[in-house]
This record gives structure tokens, C-alpha cells and sequence, in this order.
């Protein structure tokens, strides 16, 4: 049986904060299984890599041995999570969320093992309590202890409107806990508020409240802003093999640590090893190489992830322009236009600032011709292909 000391170890890579550490330590020593719990509003029908790191910590809870304890919010999607939004975010309908829970099911098997993980729906609960349970529920925290949450207390600052209805959820998801009787709750740093009130609450039951242990957020494609559909810097776990390989390919060599700390399965002494390499001279490129492999075999196939690769080698580090590529047709209001500004209306970026440090890095060419650092204007009449890293391409005709 593995030591406390060694599940410490592993159950510490990538993690942001443990609340309480010592507390965790004396549940492992136990020697008995933990109920483990992570939570997930069906808002989307597909997951990204981002949402996977959270996942990916509950694969290792559970390969050491404790019960995983998997929570669609299907009640809590209903009332809509407002955690660093800036702006009430509108509920989803019962069919959104009973066809994105579906979804989520299948997705999530792809890294859990599902003899192992209980799935549950905090609907089964909050589905049988009356107005009466849930005022009762709302008397458990004031106002002002709301107020301290971060975007609220933003929010409530620059006089932009907070429903009643968004104080429930951290309330909601803590009483999730009471009813799991967990003992650890994972979640996001952004997530430490109601995370914190399932401890509450719990104390307030006569219960031993649960451990929490927050993961730090995925940066996108970009290598600064959190993974996002939205942002347009994502990797999704149903993406085609060529697509996410390319996806992965084109992330800095920086950013390569952070993915594999907190998405790959190597041992953290392996990656070292392959920081002593790329010191001693070994291309970057290889090294991700083996990222992209492991990623695209653990959501399609050790066969797809080497035809992706081939593909990847064939395509795009030989310098190829792919044989199809996106057509886009943009009408100027004047005679010239910016080639960051071409890159952003064409989609190629997510914005003229993503497009001016992607040519300050050397990232972009024009006709397979690297634009210098400052861009030129492009005249009405051209028709150009556009790349942007290794992987983006566009055929641009400016009328």
C-alpha cells in the first residue's frame, strides 16, 4: 500500500492550494477510501482541455485508490454560475443541460475509469425541496459575507446588477457536499468562494467538512488567457487528431511545461529529463511531439496520434502550405488595410493587439514570406495567403 507521504506527493502535482493540508493527512491515514468530489455545470456540450485538469486530478485520486464522485450540475445549471462573470449569465433550459449531462457522460470516460466513478446530479436532491428548504437554505449566509466573493464585490463597486438568484448558487454547490458527504471537493481557483461554503455548511451539520484542493487555470492557446470556447484558444477533446496536434504543436515552448505538468501522465522526473535534454541541445519540437502523442491517444488513438504526427511533419515542419484552407473575402472601407488588422477580420487572430505580438514574434507570414515587426499595409485587389504559427492559413482577397 503506497505511503501517505508518496500520495501526497502525487496528490500535490499542479495543485494550487490544499485547504486543510493536515487534514488531508489525516483522512489518507486512515487507510480508507475518500469520496472524492468535482462538480461540473453542463453549460456547453463539449469539454476542452482546460476542464480536464480537474479531471485529470480525480484519475489520480482514483488510481490511489479513492472513490470518485463525478456531479453534473443539473440544478445548478438552472440557476447559472456566476464565478467571474461580469454580468448575470442566463440560465440554461432543462433540454440544454439533460443533452449536454449526456455529453459530458461520455467525455469524461475517456480519462475516468467508469467501473469506478459514481456519477450523480444534484437534482436528485434539490429536486425534492420546496421553497420553504431553499429559504431556509439561503438563511445559512448573509449578505455581507456574499459581498466578499470577488466578482460580486466587483460588480456590487461599479453599480452593475447582481440577482438574488446568483447569491444561491455558492449555497447550492455547498450543500452539494452535505449531500455527498464529501471529503474532498476539487475545483478552480476561481472556485475557492463556494468551495469554502460547502466547509461551512458542513461544520454547521455536525459534519467533517471536506477537504479543498483548488487547480490552477489553463491558459489557452495563447499562453495568456484562461482556455475558452469563447477566446477562441482551445482544445477540445472531440477536436479531429489533426486538428488538436496542431493545436498543441503550436503552443510556445514555455507554455509546454505548463501543459505537461498539469495534463500529461509522465512522472514529473521524466519531464525534468526532458528539460536536461532541450538544455543540452535536443529540439523542443521533438518533446512536444510526445505531449501531442499522449493527448491524441488518451481522447482517439495511439494510431491517430502517429498519423497525426506523419501528417503534421508532412504539412507544416517542412514549410508545406496545406492544399485546402479557409476562403475569406473581406470588403475595405478604404484602399489599404493593416495586416494586423487583415489577420483579426479574417479570423486568424482574436484580436489586432494577438496579431501584433504574433508578427513582433516572427509567427506570421504573408505568401509564405515572414512579415517584419511592424506589419505593412495590404492594398484592395490582393488576393494572399495568410499564416499565423505553424498551423493557421487563410486565402485572403481584399475587395
Amino acid at each position: 500500500m503506497i505511503s501517505v507521504e508518496d500520495a501526497m506527493q502525487q496528490i500535490k502535482r499542479g495543485v494550487d492550494e490544499i485547504l486543510v493540508e493536515s487534514e488531508l493527512i489525516d483522512k489518507l491515514a486512515r487507510g480508507k477510501p475518500l469520496k472524492i468530489k468535482t462538480g461540473f455545470d453542463p453549460t456547453a456540450p463539449d469539454l476542452h482541455l482546460g476542464h480536464t485538469v480537474l479531471i485529470n486530478k480525480m484519475r489520480q485520486f482514483q488510481e490511489l485508490g479513492h472513490h470518485i464522485m463525478f456531479l453534473i450540475g443539473d440544478f445548478t445549471g438552472l440557476i447559472g454560475d456566476p464565478t467571474g462573470k461580469s454580468a448575470t449569465r442566463p440560465p440554461l433550459t432543462v433540454e440544454q443541460i439533460e443533452e449536454n449531462a449526456r455529453s459530458y457522460k461520455e467525455q469524461v470516460f475517456k480519462i475516468l475509469d467508469p467501473e469506478l466513478t459514481e456519477i450523480c446530479f444534484n437534482s436528485t436532491w434539490f429536486g425534492k425541496k420546496d421553497a420553504a428548504d431553499m429559504i431556509k437554505l439561503a438563511s445559512r449566509h448573509t449578505v455581507a459575507r456574499m459581498l466578499e466573493r470577488d466578482d460580486f464585490s466587483k460588480r456590487y463597486k461599479s453599480n452593475q446588477p447582481i440577482s438574488i438568484h446568483e447569491f444561491l448558487y455558492p449555497l447550492v454547490q455547498g450543500w452539494d457536499s452535505v449531500e455527498m458527504q464529501a471529503d474532498v471537493e476539487l475545483g478552480g481557483t476561481d472556485q475557492k468562494f463556494n468551495l469554502l461554503v460547502g466547509r461551512e455548511l458542513m461544520k454547521a451539520e455536525g459534519m467533517e467538512p471536506q477537504v479543498i484542493l483548488t487547480m490552477p487555470i489553463l491558459e489557452g492557446l495563447d499562453g495568456v488567457q484562461k482556455m475558452s470556447k469563447s477566446l477562441n484558444n482551445y482544445i477540445g477533446i472531440e477536436d479531429p487528431p489533426d486538428e488538436m496536434f496542431g493545436k498543441l504543436m503550436s503552443i510556445s515552448d514555455d507554455l509546454m511545461w505548463r501543459y505537461f505538468e498539469l495534463l500529461s501522465f509522465c512522472p514529473m522526473d521524466e519531464i525534468e529529463g526532458f528539460r536536461t535534454e532541450i538544455d543540452q541541445g535536443r529540439n523542443p519540437r521533438d518533446v512536444k511531439f510526445l505531449l501531442a502523442k499522449e493527448i491524441i491517444t488518451r481522447f482517439h488513438s495511439a494510431e491517430a496520434a502517429s498519423k497525426a504526427q506523419d501528417d503534421f511533419i508532412a504539412r507544416f515542419a517542412r514549410g508545406a502550405t496545406p492544399d485546402e484552407m479557409p476562403e475569406v473575402t473581406l470588403k475595405l472601407e478604404n484602399d489599404m488595410i493593416g495586416v494586423a488588422a487583415m489577420l483579426k477580420q479574417a479570423g486568424l487572430t482574436s484580436s489586432t493587439s494577438e496579431a501584433f505580438r504574433m508578427i513582433k514574434q516572427g509567427a506570421v507570414k504573408l505568401d509564405g514570406v515572414k512579415v517584419g515587426d511592424k506589419g505593412h499595409n495590404l492594398p484592395k485587389g490582393e488576393v494572399i495567403v495568410a499564416q499565423v504559427g505553424k498551423r493557421k492559413f487563410a486565402r485572403v482577397t481584399l475587395l
